[in-house]
């Protein structure tokens, strides 16, 4: 169930984290869980990237939980380093 409308990414955002996902390159992400106004900032490798019902996601290992995956959605960046 979507929360908001999705706002699509620029293709450069998009084949920035393609690229990332190639060369296993960890990156330090900020998002904003959900519509709210927390803010997450952690360093991420990048597994994959989905699309679903019109939503894009990038599909992730948080370096602080790396026995798990997370989908995120991609308009829900707010800020990207690559490491």
């Amino acid at each position: 169930m979507k929360t908001t409308e999705y706002k699509p990414i620029s293709c450069a955002h998009y084949e920035f984290y393609e690229l990332a996902i190639l060369q296993h390159r960890r990156l330090r992400l900020a998002w904003n869980a959900d519509a709210g106004n927390v803010v997450y900032d952690h360093v991420v490798t990048p597994l994959d990237l989905k699309t679903r019902d019109g939503e894009e996601f990038l599909i992730l290992r948080d370096a602080e939980d790396p026995g798990n995956t997370t989908e995120l959605r991609l308009d829900r960046i707010r800020r990207v380093e690559l490491l």
